[in-house]
């Protein structure tokens, strides 16, 4: 009687399929109409912003048309919000699994990305085609861009995920740190603000540490190549931060792996 012995990478693709489809279904099954909620919060969102610019009789933000300047940066904002906060709790959500010792609490976080991502992308295209129905300029001038920009907030959400993950199970006061911090940083991120207008030089100056600043303005520029961006955008900045918090991240995971899966 043979016995098929499979490779620590087969099993490690076949822990993540099953996350996957079992995250899957309960996103889009926790409720009627699940995947209609999904897209409802961002929607509700956008539309909240619009009206507001729309009373201060704002059309153009940076020399293009508010609507597009508003669901650009949400959508960029919302690439790293989610992903970052399903990150977050993923270890926390699937305790039992731990129990199977090929489940390992890292694999939660990174299955929980892949699936944010993946909807998140989704969900983008429905909304970016409706607004192209309602007569919006939302073709993007550069799509290769705009992915790039994308997958960097993407990165930027894992790593922050990655960190937050081990931190609020270690300690869980840092939980209520990591959510009031998400709040100024919605506000520094020229998600609703343009910030070349709004912050003078001096002040801008330490705005341009924060890498979501880049990765909001980096997909407005690709939407629209006369969009007046920040002079210090840098995509090498994004990309470096979200690689520095993802080894940290691997590292806190590796580090606290045993303390991370035991019972509560």
């Amino acid at each position: 009687m043979s016995v098929t012995v499979r490779s620590p990478a087969t099993i490690t693709f076949a822990v993540w399929k099953a996350l996957f489809l079992r995250e899957a279904v309960s996103r889009i099954s926790a409720s009627r109409g699940g995947f209609v909620w999904l897209l409802l919060e961002p929607v509700a969102h956008m539309t909240f912003i619009m009206l507001m610019f729309t009373f201060v009789r704002q059309k153009v933000v940076g020399g293009i048309e508010t609507p597009v300047w508003i669901m650009v940066g949400m959508l960029a904002w919302f690439m790293f919000l989610r992903v970052g906060s399903q990150c977050t709790n993923a270890v926390n959500a699937n305790h039992a699994l731990f129990t199977y010792r090929q489940v390992k609490p890292v694999d939660t976080v990174l299955v929980r990305a892949g699936l944010e991502g993946f909807m998140l992308l989704m969900i983008a295209f429905v909304l970016l085609f409706g607004a192209y129905m309602f007569g919006l300029a939302i073709i993007p001038a550069d799509p290769l861009a705009v992915l790039e920009a994308f997958f960097g907030m993407w990165l930027l959400g894992l790593g922050w995920g990655l960190v937050t993950s081990v931190a609020t199970e270690l300690v869980p006061e840092f939980g209520r740190v990591f959510s009031m911090s998400i709040s100024p940083l919605y506000f520094v991120s020229g998600v609703i603000f343009p910030i070349t207008r709004l912050v003078p030089p001096p002040f801008r100056d330490y705005l341009l540490f924060n890498p979501l600043l880049h990765g909001v303005e980096a997909a407005r520029l690709a939407f629209a190549p006369h969009y007046q961006a920040i002079p210090e955008l840098s995509i090498a900045y994004i990309y470096g931060f979200a690689v520095t918090c993802l080894f940290l991240g691997l590292a806190l995971h590796y580090r606290f792996k045993y303390k991370l899966a035991a019972f509560k």
